[in-house]
């Protein structure tokens, strides 16, 4: 039986990947926080599913996550690694503190270096091992081409990632492994609902104020409304076993709206649309006229 490593698995799309994994025949490999996530996971799937604390951020987790994954393999390749684990920090970037940007990049970026250093030889970059090279899946967004107000670190690690990814693409080429993106939409999981506390009074004093409990009110909306994250597994599970993957797969609850049209039409008509939905001023707001 092959395995597949996922990362981020305690909840949502990480999960679904885990689901979607089992149900296709693969042994499960699933990163998790905490002791309790890894409990849930194998009361859940049992002895298909593999749950190893790990840290994205901490290079001796990683190193370990992957020993351990390497004496689950014995002398075989991985069949795949799923680059899942992130997190989604919001505010305006006029404001957000410099280790907030930071962090989000250790997560969402810096950590998928990491961890796809560590086990690209478990992929098939050490020839050593037998079978077939395995590929990466790397879960991006819609961010990750397409930019949002208020959503700027998010966003900047998504389009870093598939900068990344198409480089790394190209690099392991000579070693047979693929590098496949995943750009969801708005996907219903407990990240929407982490969405809630954006602190909007943290910016009272600022010109974004007055637009930004709206801009959290709708986000949260759209997210608890959007694709099963069964969908993403799915995805996940097809992009790793079909004989000619494409190199990026995007998924969305109205493509065309979501996805398409916001790539085809100029991006001045983009930014107005974004403006009128989320409520915000299009033109610059008149500064007060000094007094006499």
């Amino acid at each position: 039986m092959r395995h597949i490593m996922i990362t981020g698995a305690s909840t949502g799309i990480g999960r679904a990947c885990v689901a979607s994994a089992i149900a296709r025949g693969f042994q499960a490999v699933a990163s998790v926080r905490t002791a309790a996530d890894a409990t849930s996971l194998t009361t859940e799937f049992g002895t298909h599913v593999t749950p190893i604390i790990m840290d994205v951020t901490d290079s001796a987790s990683i190193s370990q996550a992957a020993a351990v994954v390497s004496d689950l393999l014995q002398k075989n390749t991985l069949a795949g690694l799923v680059n899942n684990a992130g997190i989604a920090v919001a505010g305006p970037s006029l404001h957000l503190a410099m280790d907030e940007f930071r962090q989000q990049f250790e997560v969402n970026f810096f950590g998928q270096i990491a961890v796809t250093q560590a086990f690209a030889p478990l992929l098939g970059s050490d020839r050593q091992r037998l079978g077939a090279p395995g590929r990466i899946i790397n879960i991006s967004s819609l961010g990750g081409k397409l930019g949002a107000p208020y959503l700027a670190p998010y966003v900047a690690s998504k389009h870093a990632l598939e900068g990344w990814s198409e480089c790394l693409r190209r690099e392991l080429l000579m070693f047979g492994i693929d590098v496949i993106i995943i750009g969801p939409g708005a996907i219903a999981t407990p990240i929407w609902r982490k969405a809630e506390q954006l602190d909007v009074d943290a910016y009272q004093h600022t010109a974004y104020a007055p637009y930004l409990r709206r801009y959290r009110d709708k986000v949260v909306a759209a997210g608890i409304h959007g694709l099963a994250a069964s969908r993403v597994g799915d995805l996940v599970l097809h992009a790793l076993t079909t004989r000619r993957p494409r190199t990026r797969y995007a998924l969305a609850p109205n493509l065309l709206m979501d996805w398409w049209l916001p790539r085809w039409l100029p991006a001045r008509w983009i930014d107005r649309l974004a403006a009128q939905s989320y409520g915000l001023p299009e033109k610059a707001i008149p500064r007060p006229m000094p007094e006499a």
